[in-house]
């Protein structure tokens, strides 16, 4: 099949803008070869992650399976990996010296070291009886940390099937169409928005970044992009599910939270802050021409087929995205540790979330939540880490719960992890700006969540 010259500049711009992905020394397949790898693992990647089995009597997705039967049936194993990877993202910092590029790198490298030091008193028996009340670290510890340790690079694992072999490709040239009237983003932005989500959002940053500083991105549409798209992986999003107890709706909930998450970052495009931003500085020259006019459909398999004949290295592939998975999850781990227990006890032991909640309340009321006041104190917790509303909501109606779950990755900013990597980009966004635009997604979020909910339980999606 030839392919037209509209189609190469699209292939030759995004191997442009994807660092790594495309342009290696590896050799090329054959197009038969390309076409059945990009099936076959099509196809693995989008069975193990979105089609749900019963094993024991439990109904999930796979890689969750395999992760849970780490963290229930080999469970001191999963615990000294868990160590493992605690300590080498605790240390890391401090060896590289990252720790003092900054403040914030200081900060979240001293909330690293807490985490592990927690965890080893937890582990041990010694931490003080005001965190070792069952609702602190042994839930903290337990029901979060550990599953995230192994869900993340086994769900980083998995993802190479999606993302590694065309799939990723294809799906961004189908959406080329619709990002700059929706979104108000470039066409070529497609696979940097796909990527961010099912990706890694720090990955998703890099991308954002890099392709800012090239040009390619006006500094509007490199925020609408940094925090409209850039949210927790879907690895993450099994963790949120597991926690609120929304694995058996684990489609229902994904796809859903995808579409909201989309639908309010549509929206914040067009309201200040983000829209005083400047529009007029990215650089003509450097900005990809993308025109299909003609059968998408074609250009889409083509550029997926092209894809898949380069990543002929399957290992290199795989152990890639398990290294990207495993330095995550130790980055993330002991901050979740540290930052979340924080959390907890202000939760418990001050009015922090309680004032900030009243911020959400009439949008919670509004909403029909059953307890609107405890939902919208336990949403606001999403600013400190996106896992608090999990936490806290994880006993509530499943009303609250889904609406906790779809706000905590939609609203996509939170402090101890997102917002500390934006800063570190040279993207220009403040901190007060970032506290909008949370605001304005978080409650966009609770009411399109809280409308799709009720919808859901009149047609018997949800029981």
């Amino acid at each position: 099949m030839e392919v037209d010259k509209n189609v190469e500049m699209f292939t030759v711009d995004q191997q442009e803008l994807q660092p790594g992905s495309l342009i290696s020394d590896d050799p090329i397949l054959s197009r038969s070869r390309g076409i059945l790898q990009l099936i076959v693992f099509s196809i693995i990647g989008i069975t193990t992650f979105f089609i749900p089995f019963t094993i024991n009597d439990k109904s999930t997705i796979l890689f969750d399976h395999a992760a849970s039967y780490l963290v229930n049936d080999l469970h001191a194993v999963a615990v000294a990996l868990l160590f493992l990877l605690m300590a080498y993202g605790a240390i890391k910092p401090i060896v590289t010296g990252k720790y003092k590029q900054n403040l914030t790198h200081a900060i979240l490298s001293a909330a690293k070291i807490a985490g592990l030091i927690l965890g080893s008193l937890y582990v041990l028996g010694m931490a003080p009886d005001v965190i070792m009340e069952k609702d602190m670290m042994p839930f903290l510890f337990e029901k979060l940390a550990l599953p995230v340790g192994m869900i993340v690079p086994i769900g980083a694992l998995i993802l190479a099937s999606l993302i590694g072999f065309g799939l990723l490709e294809m799906i961004g040239v189908l959406m080329q169409p619709i990002m700059k009237p929706i979104w108000r983003t470039p066409g070529t932005s497609a696979i940097d928005a796909v990527a961010s989500f099912v990706g890694s959002y720090s990955i998703g940053l890099l991308i954002t970044n890099r392709v800012y500083l090239q040009g390619h991105y006006s500094t509007r549409e490199a925020i609408i992009i940094a925090t409209g798209f850039s949210t927790v992986s879907a690895a993450f999003m099994v963790i949120v599910a597991k926690t609120l107890g929304l694995m058996e709706l684990w489609n229902l909930f994904f796809w859903s939270t995808l579409v909201i998450t989309f639908i309010v970052t549509a929206i914040t495009a067009r309201i200040p802050p983000i829209s005083q931003e400047r529009n007029d500085d990215a650089d003509p020259s450097a900005q990809a021409v993308v025109d299909i006019k003609e059968n998408r459909l074609s250009a889409a398999l083509e550029l997926g087929i092209q894809t898949s004949r380069r990543s002929s290295n399957i290992p290199k592939i795989f152990w890639s995205n398990f290294k990207d998975g495993l330095e995550m999850a130790a980055a993330i781990v002991p901050s979740i540790i540290a930052v979340g227990l924080a959390g907890l006890l202000l939760d418990k032991y001050t009015p922090v979330f309680e004032v900030l909640g009243l911020l959400l309340y009439p949008f919670t009321l509004v909403g029909g939540l059953p307890d609107p006041l405890l939902a919208a104190k336990g949403i606001s917790a999403g600013l400190a880490e996106m896992f608090l509303p999990a936490l806290l909501l994880s006993e509530t109606d499943v009303i609250t719960r889904y609406v906790a779950g779809v706000v905590s990755i939609s609203s996509v900013l939170f402090f101890s992890a997102m917002i500390p990597c934006i800063l570190a980009t040279k993207i220009p966004l403040s901190i007060p700006k970032m506290l909008i635009i949370w605001l304005q997604r978080t409650i966009l979020s609770i009411l399109l969540a809280a409308a799709f909910a009720h919808i859901a339980i009149a047609a018997g999606w949800i029981a």
